[in-house]
């Protein structure tokens, strides 16, 4: 894995293992709802807690075989850097909590819509952040992911708040990741570090009251929870090390993968509702993609 510890310069191109860790991180994250899906009947914080918890242990071993902990004392002694990496924490938090949630409560389409929309939000922050020129066509893919969402507030009588909160959670975290001044597993280690510090005490609480699935929980549950750090550390600081070796819009297209995955799954193997309307938005997200993704290639081979 990528250990690069300067400060990350404004990506112009895209590097060949950017795209392999890449891809094996959207992939994994595809089939996480199989995983998450057997966590259930636990309730989404603890499951969150233990995502942290075990995850400090493999991040802090990779620092260990790559001989960085030295970097986490330099970033430590930077105020900009700990408040960067305390906003990227919180992002992460707040996406992990609501996809747990959306798995185990049977809303995996609208996780899957989520990140079907999240393409689209990168350009839109790619064009107001980064001052990136959208081509007419690339606004018109926006507009068409405005109308799909407008069509799914009107069926459900309810804004998809999963769905909006998954994309622009994972969209914030997405750009503020790849400035944050430290290298991607440093940074990883960083984030489960600082959200160690409530998770440790939450978790301690629960199982001193009987009432959490660690020590508590038949046998099966002790070692899905104890996985949740491998689960968790393997694709994120796969997409950490992918994110510093491409450009905004290339990952953008990339997240293609997770959300036909989930999709696929929610349908298919979770047998999750698909009524008319619900299919005709989705069928104007993928006519936006579609577009973008033809003029990302026009554009392409042009240069």
């Amino acid at each position: 894995m990528a250990t690069e510890t300067a400060p990350p310069q404004a990506q112009t191109g895209d590097a060949p293992q950017g795209f392999a860790y890449a891809f094996a991180a959207y992939a994994f994250w595809g089939v996480m709802p199989l995983y998450l899906r057997a966590l259930g009947h636990m309730p989404p914080f603890e499951v969150l807690a233990h995502r942290i918890l075990w995850s400090v242990p493999f991040a802090a071993l990779i620092l260990l075989v790559t001989r960085r902990f030295g970097d986490i004392r330099r970033a430590v002694s930077s105020p900009r850097t700990m408040v960067m990496a305390t906003v990227t924490a919180l992002l992460i938090t707040v996406n992990w909590l609501t996809y747990v949630y959306a798995v185990g409560s049977g809303q995996a389409i609208e996780g899957a819509l989520g990140y079907f929309i999240n393409p689209l939000f990168s350009i839109l922050l790619g064009a107001i952040l980064l001052k990136e020129r959208l081509a007419p066509v690339q606004m018109a893919a926006i507009a068409l992911a405005f109308v799909a969402v407008g069509i799914l507030t009107y069926d459900a009588g309810r804004l998809p708040w999963i769905s909006l909160t998954l994309t622009v959670s994972w969209g914030a975290y997405s750009f503020l990741r790849k400035t944050l001044p430290v290298g991607p597993n440093q940074g990883f280690f960083l984030e489960v570090a600082l959200l160690s510090v409530p998770a440790l005490p939450y978790v301690i609480w629960l199982e001193m009251n009987g009432v959490g699935h660690l020590t508590r929980g038949t046998a099966s549950d002790a070692w899905l929870l104890a996985a949740a750090g491998l689960v968790t550390s393997v694709p994120l600081m796969l997409y950490a090390n992918g994110a510093k070796l491409l450009r905004l819009s290339t990952l953008g297209i990339m997240q293609y993968l997770t959300p036909t995955i989930i999709f696929l799954l929610a349908v298919f193997v979770f047998h999750e509702p698909m009524n008319p309307v619900k299919l005709f938005a989705f069928a104007l997200i993928w006519v936006a993609l579609a577009l973008y993704t033809w003029s990302m290639l026009r554009a392409y081979r042009a240069r």
